[in-house]
């Protein structure tokens, strides 16, 4: 297991590289630059900005900058500055030494604040938002599909299957402004937009308090982008759960006298989960990754309004350091992914 960790980390750093160099290749083909404006800036002025963010150089040396402030660590024995130039994502004291790591440098828009400042304070509610959905799509879909399956062919099993496919046919954008019409316009019973999450927050993204004030805001956006990713999960358990039931070692246990309710906690359910561990990983990077659409309905300050505002900018580190950062959450929920299967399949080894 060590050995294939060690494999998986090393393929994560060939994929940011890869990841990097097209992003980087796509932004710089496109005409135009970051500072272009209706009305241009005059030459003096242009060329000043250029050469403090260093768009003066060849963009092979561009390029090569970038890759050494971001994948390269610095050692040093100097604390950090606190300038824009010197913020690092990751900064830690050990010893007497600092060890300092991704530097996506300085936003071009918010010319005030650094890439890993919007990071630290508009990520975490991007993530809290892909966990909330994650739950709703889990306590909603695995529910429904364990229904589906143990009632297959009956009014509960078309019921359920009907919720499923009307969960992946309505989108974020046609379903959260008919939810904020119902709950948030007419009923009154829940806030139309915002968030209620402050920092600090717990393991750089959980909130500190989980009370009212918190769900309130929650529950709208969570189940506007989780319903979809719940049917994906009630039709994968009910066709899993459907075919594990059928297995020879199932009808020896019920043979045997096993009451059904066992039968079906102890050793269907668990084998049937397999298949929606797999993609428990890929899903929960989707709904982090995926929150743009939602944010911008519900008015949420997450990465979405960010990243959708660099790409309209062209703000090259925003849009870099978004795309990097959310290819190492999806490598590394996939990997975790894996592993849980090895636990729960022990015919699965990584040699």
């Amino acid at each position: 297991m060590g050995r294939y960790i060690a494999r998986r980390l090393i393929y994560l750093i060939v994929v940011l590289i890869v990841v990097s160099f097209i992003t980087f290749g796509l932004m710089h083909a496109v005409p135009g630059g970051p500072f272009d404006r209706e009305k241009a800036l005059p030459p003096e002025i242009m060329a000043n900005l250029e050469k403090r963010y260093h768009l003066d150089d060849p963009l092979w040396k561009q390029y090569l900058n970038y890759l050494y402030d971001v994948f390269i660590p610095r050692l040093t024995t100097q604390p950090p500055k606190g300038t824009l130039e010197d913020d690092f994502l990751i900064s830690a004291k050990i010893g007497g030494i600092w060890l300092r790591w991704m530097n996506f440098g300085p936003s071009y828009s918010s010319r005030s604040r650094t890439v890993n400042d919007i990071f630290r304070q508009q990520l975490p509610i991007s993530a809290q938002l892909g966990t909330m959905a994650l739950l709703v799509a889990l306590i909603i879909g695995m529910p429904l599909g364990i229904i589906a399956a143990l009632k297959q062919n009956t009014i509960f099993d078309y019921i359920s299957m009907s919720i499923a496919i009307i969960g992946v046919s309505v989108p974020v954008i046609v379903l959260g402004p008919l939810l904020i019409w119902i709950f948030g316009v007419t009923l009154k019973w829940l806030p139309p937009t915002g968030w209620g999450a402050k920092p600090p927050y717990l393991l750089g993204f959980l909130p500190t308090k989980w009370g009212w004030d918190f769900f309130k805001f929650a529950i709208m956006p969570s189940v506007a982008l989780g319903l979809g990713s719940s049917a994906v999960i009630a039709r994968l358990t009910r066709a899993s759960l459907l075919q594990t039931i059928r297995e020879d070692y199932i009808r020896t246990a019920r043979a045997k006298g096993l009451q059904e309710r066992l039968v079906i906690t102890r050793h269907a359910l668990k084998n049937s989960l397999i298949p929606v561990v797999t993609i428990l990983g890929p899903m929960f990077a989707a709904l982090v990754t995926g929150t743009f659409v939602t944010e911008l309905v519900f008015g949420i300050p997450g990465m979405g309004k960010y990243f959708v505002t660099s790409i309209t900018n062209r703000d090259y580190p925003v849009i870099m350091g978004t795309i990097l950062l959310y290819a190492v959450f999806l490598v590394i929920a996939n990997l975790v992914v894996d592993i849980v299967y090895a636990y729960l399949d022990p015919r699965i080894r990584y040699d």
